[in-house]
C-alpha cells in the first residue's frame, strides 16, 4: 500500500469482503442491473471477495459466493420482482456471520435493503449504495387511477428515502439533478458524490450503421424515429402517443419503431398501429437501431440516468428527449440535441421537425453527441467505485467525522 493508502499492483494483504445486496440480479434485465454487472465483470478476486445476497437471479453471480432468497413476483410491473428477508432471516445472517463482511453494498432501499442496512448498523459496518432508480417518478403513473393517494404515497417514499438513504455512508448518484432532487427530500449532501454511467464505444457506435437492416424492417426510405425503452407506463408513454398521432401526417412520412417489451406492449400495438414494433432485442440489434435511425425520442422523466439516451448519442444519433430526470444533464440545449417540455407533444414534434429538416444540425447533434459520451469509460469509473469500497473498508469512521464536523 503506497502513503496514500491506493493498493499498488501486486498487493498481497488481505481482501477486502463485501456483502453486495440486490432485488434482482438477472443480467440485462434493465439499465440498472447492466450497471451492476459492469461491476461484477470487474471484480479483482486478488483484491475483493464478495457475497450476494438477492432475490431474483442466476443460481451463482460469477462464479462468487451466492445467495439467492425467496421473492414474489410485481402485479404492477411484469419481469420484475420483491424479495422477502423475513423469509430466509436466519440463513443470511448465518451467512453473513461466516463471510464477516468489511462493507456492504446495497442497491434498492427494498425489504431486503433495509435487511441490509440494519444489518450493517448492528454490526458497525460501513454502507455504499449506488441510486439507481428513481421511484418517486412512478407514484403518478401507478396511482392515477386512485389520485387521493398521490400525495400522501409519495410523502412516504420521501420519509422512507431520507431516513435509507442518511444512514448509508456513500451514496453514487448519476446526474446534477438527482442530486438536487435527492438533496430538496432531507438527504444530506455530503454522502452523495456524483458518479456517472460509462459507455462501450465498441458496441454502440456509428460503425453499425446499416440502412439496409433498416429498410428491411421498415420496408421504406422515410425518416425514422427511434423510442427504445421497456414499454411500462413510467416511460411517460401517453407523450409518445401524442407525439406519433401528431407526426402522422407529417411531410415527409416519418417511420416510428418502437424497440423494447413490457406490460404496456399491448396498449401501445393499439395506440400507435402504423409503427414497426419490434419487441425486446439485444445490444447488437440495438446497437444497429441506434445507428440506422434518424431521430432518438425519449419522453421519460423516470430515470435516474438514462442510458438509452446515451447510447444512441454514442451511436451518433440525435435526440430529442425530455427535460427532465437524469438523462436531461446529457443534453446541452440545441447544441447536442434537444429537450422538450416533458408532457407537450407540440414541442417533440418541432424539435423533431427542425431536426429532420436541418441536416447541418443533425450532423452537430450527432458529432457533440459522440464527443460527449466518449468522456464517460467504465473502467475509470468501476476503478472509482472499488476505491470507494477500500476507503470505506479501511477507514470505516470517515463518514462519521465528517458529519459531526458538519
Amino acid at each position: 500500500m503506497n502513503e496514500w493508502g491506493v493498493i499498488a499492483p501486486g498487493y498481497t494483504g488481505p481482501r477486502v469482503r463485501v456483502a453486495f445486496f440486490a432485488e434482482i440480479l438477472t443480467e440485462g434485465l434493465d439499465g440498472a442491473i447492466r450497471t451492476m454487472y459492469q461491476l461484477i465483470d470487474r471484480i479483482d478476486d486478488s483484491r475483493f471477495e464478495f457475497l450476494f445476497i438477492y432475490g431474483e437471479g442466476p443460481e451463482n453471480i460469477k462464479g462468487h459466493q451466492s445467495m439467492s432468497v425467496p421473492h414474489v413476483s410485481l402485479f404492477v410491473n411484469s419481469g420484475y420482482s420483491l424479495a422477502l428477508p423475513v423469509l430466509a432471516e436466519s440463513r443470511m445472517k448465518h451467512a453473513l456471520r461466516k463471510f464477516a463482511p468489511d462493507v456492504v453494498h446495497i442497491a434498492t432501499p427494498s425489504l431486503l435493503g433495509n435487511f441490509g442496512l440494519n444489518y450493517a448498523r448492528q454490526n458497525g459496518l460501513p454502507v455504499m449504495t449506488i441510486y439507481h432508480t428513481h421511484f418517486i417518478s412512478y407514484i403518478d403513473y401507478y396511482f392515477k387511477h386512485l389520485p387521493f393517494l398521490i400525495n400522501s404515497t409519495r410523502q412516504l417514499v420521501v420519509a422512507r428515502h431520507k431516513l435509507f438513504y442518511n444512514q448509508c455512508d456513500r451514496i453514487y448518484v448519476p446526474s446534477e439533478s438527482m442530486k438536487v432532487e435527492l438533496a430538496e427530500m432531507g438527504v444530506q449532501a455530503h454522502r452523495m458524490q456524483i458518479w456517472k454511467r460509462g459507455m462501450d464505444a465498441g458496441l454502440f457506435s456509428p460503425q453499425k450503421r446499416n440502412k439496409k437492416a433498416l429498410r428491411e424492417l421498415t420496408c421504406n426510405d422515410n425518416p425514422t424515429v427511434l423510442f427504445a425503452s421497456r414499454l411500462v407506463w413510467e416511460k411517460n408513454l401517453e407523450t409518445l402517443f401524442e407525439v406519433y398521432d401528431g407526426m402522422q401526417n407529417q411531410n415527409p412520412v416519418v417511420n416510428f419503431v418502437i424497440a423494447g417489451d413490457g406490460s404496456a406492449l399491448k396498449a401501445c400495438k393499439t395506440r400507435m398501429p402504423h409503427a414497426v414494433f419490434t419487441g425486446k432485442v439485444g445490444h447488437g440489434q440495438l446497437s444497429v437501431l441506434y445507428a440506422s435511425a434518424d431521430i432518438f425520442l425519449f419522453p421519460s422523466v423516470s430515470e435516474t440516468y438514462g442510458n438509452v439516451v446515451l447510447e444512441a448519442m454514442a451511436s451518433g444519433l440525435p435526440c430529442v428527449i425530455a427535460d427532465g430526470g437524469g438523462s436531461a444533464d446529457f443534453i446541452e440545449q440545441g447544441i447536442n440535441g434537444f429537450k422538450c417540455r416533458p408532457y407537450d407533444a407540440a414541442d417533440y414534434i418541432e424539435k423533431i421537425s427542425l431536426t429532420l429538416a436541418n441536416p447541418l444540425l443533425a450532423a452537430q447533434f450527432a458529432q457533440k453527441g459522440l464527443e460527449y459520451s466518449g468522456r464517460l469509460n467504465w473502467d475509470d469509473l468501476a476503478a472509482d467505485y472499488f476505491d470507494c469500497l477500500r476507503e470505506l473498508a479501511l477507514n470505516p469512521l470517515a463518514e462519521t467525522e465528517l458529519e459531526v464536523a458538519g
